[in-house]
């Protein structure tokens, strides 16, 4: 977007121009806009907005000194251009300027002010003291593609119930895989939100895209499933998770959406002789949502099991723990096909150590069966094969 060089600059950070778009894009409804100080104050004070729950007000208070001068000088009426990156992506309109306690600003969004926190520190130091409200404009270009893929996926298929499965896939492991295949025996459609964090810590957004496409389209009955590509930004985090989570699954146009037992977002306490959870406060957001048990695999039913439907103990289980995979792999060790299917770990493996072995050929040719004809190997058919002699164990 081509700046009028007469404006002022107000300069925000990636998770702002993701929040900004998604609101823009008609995502976060009931939310249409920036909120001034006193919607600001109803929605902190109430929790919802136009008799619609939403956990927290929707304001854009960039950090940084230069953005506190420029805000502390700015008028009614005045014009800004947004700044992401050296690049200007939108503007906005001043229709006030008020100050927020960055403190009770993370408490809104974390339940904590605790520095501890990961989120806390991180979304601390992009706060500053002033907001800004007004009408902005930014570009949603990316979103309404999207949702024109999903509209259309929709209507090729017929589907009158479309269910929403939020999901890193960091890595994709058998749990995930359960979860997809259950979800597609309840509905017509599954659209899997793939997760893009703001962390470098994760596989790369483009390898998990990767790995979760080919497993529906060699895993999973043809057109059923739509992946779509959601940035995980600083408002999708604690308690409020599952609420915004389901208020974009529903601008989407999904009718359910499915959560894991242990999903950060779900809160579960214990009132009035009944167990509830932050849904159970959920107002005015018109989708169905269904928690799902976690899944194990037990060595004495030897299969994936529900912890609510298996009678062994914790010690006879399993965990998908997707940070404890992502370490092994991460040290370049192939995980048991009972944690991850072999063709999804060789794939991530071949991309995170490439050339890893000096000589493949007679590597391969050496410790693996062969027809007797010598063909180019990759080290993605190396992986494969391996895992296949790791579940080689007869000698006899």
């Amino acid at each position: 977007m081509a700046s009028s060089r007469k404006n002022r600059s107000l300069f925000i950070d990636c998770e702002a121009v993701s929040a900004l778009t998604l609101v823009k894009a008609g995502l976060l409804d009931p939310i249409t806009g920036l909120m001034n100080s006193s919607q600001m104050n109803e929605v902190i004070q109430s929790g919802k907005y136009n008799n619609k729950t939403f956990p927290f007000p929707f304001i854009l208070a960039p950090g940084g000194k230069v953005n506190e001068q420029i805000l502390k000088s700015a008028s009614s009426g005045e014009k800004f251009d947004l700044v992401n990156n050296d690049t200007v992506v939108g503007s906005i309109t001043a229709e006030e300027i008020f100050k927020i306690d960055p403190k009770e600003r993370v408490r809104q969004l974390y339940g904590t002010d605790d520095l501890r926190h990961p989120g806390v520190e991180a979304t601390i130091k992009r706060l500053g003291k002033y907001a800004i409200s007004g009408e902005y404009s930014i570009s949603t270009e990316n979103i309404d593609s999207t949702k024109k893929i999903l509209k259309d996926a929709i209507e090729k298929s017929n589907a009158r119930h479309v269910t929403a499965i939020m999901m890193s896939a960091n890595p994709l492991h058998r749990a995930h895989e359960r979860l997809i295949r259950q979800s597609l025996e309840q509905t017509d459609l599954v659209v899997i939100f793939l997760l893009k964090p703001y962390d470098a810590s994760d596989l790369h957004f483009d390898l998990r895209h990767e790995v979760i496409d080919y497993f529906i389209k060699h895993f999973l009955p043809q057109n059923r499933v739509v992946i779509i590509p959601l940035e995980n930004s600083y408002i999708f985090a604690g308690s409020n998770e599952v609420i915004i989570d389901a208020i974009v699954a529903e601008n989407y146009g999904c009718d359910r959406l499915v959560i894991g037992q242990n999903h950060a977002g779900v809160g579960m306490y214990y009132d009035q002789n009944a167990n509830r959870s932050v849904i159970d406060r959920i107002v005015g957001i018109d989708i169905e949502i269904r928690i799902t048990p976690e899944y194990v695999y037990c060595n004495e039913c030897t299969t994936l099991v529900s912890t609510r439907t298996c009678p062994h103990g914790q010690h006879h289980h399993i965990s998908y723990h997707s940070e404890s995979i992502l370490e092994l792999m991460r040290l370049g060790i192939l995980p048991p096909a009972v944690l991850m299917r072999r063709e999804v770990s060789a794939k991530i493996l071949a991309k995170l150590f490439p050339d890893r072995f000096k000589n493949l050929e007679k590597l391969y040719y050496d410790i693996m069966p062969v027809d007797g004809l010598i063909e180019e190997q990759s080290e993605r058919d190396f992986y494969l094969e391996l895992m296949q002699l790791y579940q080689t164990t007869s000698l006899t």
